[in-house]
C-alpha cells in the first residue's frame, strides 16, 4: 500500500514537469502588471490665494490718483495762503502811508481853495465842467438847460492836502448860442481843456481860480479856438483864511 502510494507521488511529479515544460512563457512586454493599490479620490483643497493686484489695477490707480490730487490741492491752498498774506502786508503798509500822508497834511495845515469863474460871453453857454486833482476829479456838473452860465462862480474845492506839487487838470464844454450871421452856432458845441502843476506851501492856503473865458478878435479869431482856461493863484497865511463870520461876536 505505501510503496503504491509512493509509485503514485511519483509519477504525477513526472507529469508536472513536463507540463510545465510544454506550457508557452509569457513574452516580456506581457509581464504581469505589479499589484497596484486602489485609487482613492484626490483630498479637497483650498481655495487659491488671489495674486495682488498688478500696478495698473483700476482700484490701486484710483487711490494714487486721489493721494495726488490731495496733495496738489494742498500745495495750491498753501500757495493762495502765502499771497493772501503778502497782499495783507502790501494793504497794511499802504494804509500806514496814507495816513501818514493825511496826518501830515492835516499837522502841516496846507490848504487849498479853487474856485470856477466864468467869463464867456453870450455866444457860449456852459453845460458841463469836470475838474480833476491827482488824476481824481473832484467836481462834475453838467446841464444843458444853461443855468450853469446863470453862476459866474462856483467853489469846486476847499480842503486840506498835503504839502508839495499838485496839478489840477480842467475840461468845459460850451453849446453854441449865436445869432444873425452867428446863428449857425447852435448846432455846435466847444470844449476848452487845461491843466496847472501848483506847489501847496505848508502853513498856508493856496487859493487858486480857475477862469473861463474868450481869446483872441471876435472877428478874426475862428469860434471853436476861442474858449480858453487861465489859471490864477494867491497865496494867503492859513490863519487869515477864517471866515470873519467865524470869530466870536461882540457883546
Amino acid at each position: 500500500m505505501r510503496k503504491s502510494l509512493v509509485v503514485a507521488a511519483a509519477a504525477f511529479l513526472v507529469e508536472f514537469a513536463a507540463f510545465a515544460q510544454d506550457a508557452p512563457k509569457p513574452s516580456p512586454a506581457a509581464k504581469t502588471p505589479a499589484a497596484t493599490t486602489p485609487a482613492t479620490a484626490p483630498a479637497p483643497t483650498a481655495p487659491p490665494t488671489p495674486a495682488p493686484p498688478p500696478p495698473n489695477d483700476p482700484a490701486t490707480a484710483g487711490a494714487t490718483n486721489a493721494n495726488g490730487s490731495y496733495t496738489v490741492r494742498l500745495h495750491d491752498l498753501e500757495r493762495r495762503v502765502n499771497e493772501l498774506k503778502e497782499q495783507i502786508f502790501r494793504s497794511k503798509a499802504r494804509l500806514n502811508l496814507l495816513k501818514e500822508t493825511v496826518l501830515h497834511g492835516v499837522i502841516a495845515g496846507s490848504r487849498a481853495v479853487i474856485t470856477h469863474r466864468n467869463e464867456m460871453g453870450s455866444m457860449y453857454t456852459p453845460i458841463r465842467y469836470v475838474y480833476a486833482l491827482d488824476g481824481q476829479e473832484i467836481y462834475s456838473k453838467t446841464d444843458e438847460s444853461g443855468k450853469l452860465g446863470d453862476q459866474k462862480e462856483i467853489e469846486v474845492f476847499n480842503g486840506s492836502i498835503t504839502p508839495g506839487n499838485h496839478t489840477l487838470s480842467v475840461q468845459m464844454v460850451y453849446q453854441g448860442n449865436g445869432y444873425g450871421v452867428f446863428s449857425y452856432l447852435k448846432g455846435y458845441k466847444f470844449t476848452a481843456k487845461s491843466s496847472r502843476t501848483f506847489t501847496a506851501p505848508e502853513g498856508k492856503q493856496l487859493q487858486l481860480k480857475v477862469v473861463g473865458f474868450e481869446k483872441g478878435n471876435p472877428v478874426t479869431t475862428d469860434p471853436k479856438d476861442r474858449p480858453a482856461v487861465d489859471f490864477r493863484e494867491s497865496l494867503i497865511a492859513d490863519k487869515d483864511s477864517v471866515p470873519k463870520s467865524s470869530a466870536p461876536a461882540k457883546k
